[in-house]
């Protein structure tokens, strides 16, 4: 462990952290969520290019169950990233809406695979179904 520059949080190396300490992902992967805690340290990845909040696991509480109408919100707003606005197919991937502006068959004629697009009906979010 050595200081951090600002003297807010201690930094650890990648690996290097203590037990008892966890990022998000590593809590989410045990069922766990910060809970509105602060972080107590920070580690350090890829050799310090990158960093990645740490939280005890002892004050982490269990993730809120996914309930029918969070299903739906979250299948609306998928909905709204895979839905190509020319042809109105729903792919199983999110589209470059951003800078295409479409899917690849509509921007340049690239033909979509026959598996990677939903073949349900306008409209229909499929948490609804």
């Amino acid at each position: 462990m050595y200081a951090d520059p600002t003297g807010a949080l201690p930094v650890h190396r990648w690996r290097q952290a203590p037990k008892g300490l966890a990022t998000r992902r590593q809590l989410r992967e045990r069922r766990l969520r910060p809970g509105g805690q602060d972080p107590v340290a920070v580690i350090e990845c890829r050799g310090g290019k990158r960093m990645a909040w740490l939280y005890e696991i002892k004050k982490a509480k269990p993730i809120r169950p996914m309930t029918f109408a969070m299903e739906v919100a979250l299948d609306k707003a998928m909905a709204a990233r895979q839905t190509c606005p020319k042809c109105a197919r729903r792919y199983y991937h999110c589209l470059p809406l951003r800078t295409l502006g479409s899917c690849l068959e509509c921007y340049d004629g690239t033909p979509a695979a026959p598996d990677s697009y939903m073949r349900h009906s306008v409209g229909q979010l499929a948490a609804a179904a």
